[in-house]
């Protein structure tokens, strides 16, 4: 395979998985170690990903992942996930669901609930949950992001006031360490930061990517969520800070 396809190829597997390794891609293209150190080595030249042991992941910053590229990363993962949050949410409740292809993936999770009223400032949110009658559909207003139909701004945070909803269902870009929770943009993650304020109880879907990410901006910490739904291990260290902490892990 020449080399310019190659790579394309590498990256387009960083998008949908967060992380490629050496080892992975050797036998994937059948070209010696070298040829794959040399491919990595190029694209984190070019500023497409970042070096790290053994490999390579799509680069963290201060810019998101296209919504795309997002929404192509992880999906079984994401599906899993959301399929066990959905499974914790009850029949004849309020959810909030955030802006992210995460919860989007509960959306779907939720078609098959009942007498449910889901407030969402997110509009795909609102087109996937159409599809059910048994669930009232609020639209937090404020501005609209085209490039993912978010809804943010001082307009949203105060619809979101006006409710006091049973269980927030959030997602995040990416999971510090030390369990911060963290986002790009700062209206989103005060929007987040509200919707966390005005719930009962507040449920985090993150998938392993997440941990591979940094970002600059924070919402909270997993010692604010009641449950953390995801589908790998936790550090030794963060798996102690929510025992801790009193928060549910739970694995997809």
């Amino acid at each position: 395979m020449a080399q310019s396809f190659r790579q394309t190829d590498i990256l387009d597997l960083a998008r949908k998985q967060g992380k490629v390794t050496v080892e992975d891609l050797v036998t994937r293209f059948g070209v010696t170690h070298q040829t794959i150190r040399r491919d990595l080595s190029d694209l984190a030249d070019a500023g497409e990903l970042e070096r790290v042991h053994g490999g390579a992941m799509l680069p963290s910053g201060v810019s998101n992942i296209g919504y795309e590229d997002r929404r192509d990363l992880n999906p079984d993962a994401k599906t899993a996930i959301a399929n066990r949050c959905a499974a914790a949410i009850p029949n004849d409740c309020s959810v909030f669901l955030n802006i992210g292809t995460s919860t989007e993936a509960v959306a779907r999770a939720l078609l098959q609930h009942r007498s449910m009223m889901v407030i969402t400032n997110n509009l795909n949110v609102a087109n996937i949950l159409v599809a059910n009658p048994e669930i009232d559909i609020m639209v937090a207003g404020g501005k609209l992001r085209r490039s993912d139909g978010g809804l943010t701004g001082a307009m949203t945070r105060e619809v979101i006031e006006q409710f006091k909803v049973d269980i927030a269902v959030i997602g995040c870009s990416a999971l510090d360490h030390d369990g911060d929770l963290l986002d790009f943009d700062i209206e989103e993650v005060h929007v987040s930061q509200t919707i966390l304020r005005q719930a009962r109880e507040s449920y985090l879907v993150a998938d392993h990517s997440k941990f591979l990410r940094s970002a600059p901006a924070r919402i909270a910490s997993l010692g604010e969520i009641d449950s953390f739904f995801t589908d790998a291990p936790l550090t030794a260290s963060l798996e102690r800070l929510c025992r801790d902490w009193g928060t549910e892990v739970v694995f997809a």
